[in-house]
């Protein structure tokens, strides 16, 4: 069952997703006979009452399909202790990065796990029956999901026309951005050898990379890299696609889409600035600033050349490089990690990475028909959503992660931070944060019972974490947090809608953006690497290919479904 490999890394999804990874590819043969493996449902006994899902229940496995997953032993503290908790383990089944779709291939052999997250591809459950509407058994067994939510908890409803709730969803309730990797990233040194001077626009993001490099050839006995990119799988979007709307357009993270300011959508690579964005692109590779091998490498190659140091500028969100900084970071080389930046096109472009979006609704973990106690396993989703483990999926087993002091605030100790930044397994190998994502969870601005944040980042601990890379940083800026460079949340205008990245499309618009895609996926990097004179040309023909496929007419359909979302949410 565990040899169904990861192929995608977790955002913010936060992240920040980029959230259009709805495509999710899994190996068919690998999961096929996974599938075959999988507890039919869940083999505790459904309780008549309301009893949260404690340790006086009798021991069961849940089956839990991840695609966003690793190997996941459920041997860690913390996943120990929620047994303890709740009785419940958790068998997590994730996916690997070929073409097959891991829902369609469950609805196609009949083969459930008992609770599923199947971002994107959850449409097909839903069309499908596959997954139960939760709402009754919120109502009677889950107090704590409603409270978690409060206010935004009639948002988890499908539709006007479908009110059920068939996910809970992945998104932090009321969390602030209090980190940031914008729209480019620059190593720390490339900063200090500029003074700490900030490139806002990305000529000057640009010269400054090219500088550094006719400047130090080899570091470390290794050829410099200037820039690089990792596009031969899903990372696409992350490093080719969404980089273009914020700087070209400074759109917020609405996937492969524009939104304007009376809500009309655009297919993003069909938006004004996009040519000159990716002409900005093609004078790099062709002045060899972009990595020459980036149409060729895999991901893999990609992070272990960040993680070599020699890479000076990325184009990508800080949760798709992490483990390749953490390596940096335990080598204690934090000159060589990045700094996130408000680039945009120029002057008249203003930098949205703080712009507050709306609670990201569309992806959540859903109970599947296959599962034969959904009581049980309701109960443990409102358990996920106590103040206690709450406390213990975000801080760990007090005593050992965290402490409080004589005023009762919970801390950590020194060596715990240390361990934290560069252990590369302390997830995994303490559990801490390692249960949050995507279980529903507090934000960065909640307090609990006692006046203690939830998350271990919140609005007080974030301004004493940072490292001396990022310290001598604020000196040089005269700021107190790493944020305080960019347009404020303030700026802007709370967006009314669900970011369009995690928006669950009808069947039929989600293949026809598929389409889309993976002629804009190809129709790119052939623009990036194309000579200067041929770029002009080949623009053209992606556009016409684009319109040729029917972009027109996706973007009037996600036009009325965004108007009609944002008429319900008004409601």
């Amino acid at each position: 069952m565990k040899d169904i490999r990861m192929a995608e890394t977790q955002k913010d999804m936060k992240r920040t997703t980029s959230g259009n990874n709805r495509r999710n590819r899994i190996a068919a043969g690998a999961l096929a006979g996974a599938m075959l493996m999988m507890l039919a449902g869940c083999t505790g006994k459904q309780k008549d009452n309301n009893d949260q899902a404690g340790s006086t229940l009798d021991p069961i496995t849940f089956t839990f399909y991840n695609a966003d997953g690793s190997e996941d032993p459920w041997t860690d503290p913390v996943a120990l202790a929620i047994t303890e908790a709740t009785g419940v383990t958790l068998d997590t089944l994730y996916p690997s990065d070929v073409d097959v779709k891991a829902a369609e291939l469950m609805i196609a052999t009949g083969e459930l796990p008992d609770m599923i997250f199947a971002k994107g591809d959850s449409d097909i459950l839903i069309e499908q029956g596959a997954l139960i509407d939760l709402s009754d058994l919120i109502d009677e067994y889950g107090p704590h999901i409603k409270a978690l939510y409060g206010d935004e908890y009639e948002k988890l409803r499908y539709s006007k026309e479908d009110p059920a709730i068939y996910q809970l969803c992945c998104g932090k309730v009321k969390d602030a951005q209090l980190t940031c990797s914008g729209t480019a990233q620059l190593q720390w040194a490339v900063l200090a050898f500029n003074d700490y001077r900030i490139p806002y626009t990305l000529e000057e993001y640009g010269d400054m990379i090219k500088e550094y490099k006719e400047r130090h050839l080899n570091i470390e006995g290794q050829t410099t890299i200037g820039l690089t990119l990792s596009v031969t799988d899903w990372h696409w979007y992350t490093t080719l696609a969404n980089p273009s709307g914020y700087i070209a357009n400074g759109a917020v993270n609405d996937g492969q889409w524009i939104v304007s300011d009376d809500y009309e959508v655009q297919y993003k690579h069909m938006a004004s600035g996009q040519r000159e964005y990716y002409r900005w692109l093609n004078r790099m590779y062709d002045e060899k600033v972009l990595d020459q091998e980036f149409a060729i490498q895999t991901h893999e190659d990609y992070l272990e050349k960040i993680a070599s140091g020699r890479v000076l500028g990325l184009l990508d969100a800080d949760w798709d490089y992490v483990t390749a900084e953490n390596t940096l970071k335990a080598a204690g080389r934090y000159e060589r990690t990045y700094a996130g930046l408000p680039v945009t096109m120029d002057a008249s472009v203003k930098c949205a990475s703080l712009a507050p979006q709306a609670l990201n609704v569309g992806w959540g973990i859903g109970i599947t028909t296959a599962c034969k106690d959904p009581v049980r396993a309701i109960q443990f989703l409102d358990w996920m959503c106590t103040e206690e483990a709450q406390i213990l999926v975000n801080w760990g087993i007090e005593g050992v992660n965290y402490y409080y002091d004589e005023d009762g605030v919970r801390c950590r100790t020194e060596e715990e931070i240390e361990s934290a930044e560069k252990n590369v397994s302390y997830q995994s190998e303490t559990g801490v944060g390692l249960h949050c994502y995507p279980f529903p969870s507090y934000g960065n601005t909640v307090l609990d019972s006692t006046g203690n944040y939830f998350c271990i980042k919140n609005p007080k601990s974030i301004a004493t974490s940072y490292n001396e890379q990022e310290q001598a940083a604020l000196k040089a800026w005269n700021a107190e947090l790493l944020t305080d460079i960019f347009p404020q949340p303030e700026e802007f205008e709370q967006k009314e809608y669900t970011p369009l990245w995690s928006k669950i499309l009808p069947g039929d618009l989600e293949w026809q953006l598929s389409k889309l895609d993976e002629i804009a996926w190809e129709g790119l990097i052939d623009c990036v690497v194309c000579s200067p004179e041929e770029f002009d040309a080949k623009w053209d023909q992606l556009q016409q290919n684009l319109i040729n496929a029917g972009a027109y007419q996706v973007q009037a359909q996600m036009t009325e479904l965004l108007k009609k979302e944002i008429e319900q949410n008004k409601e």
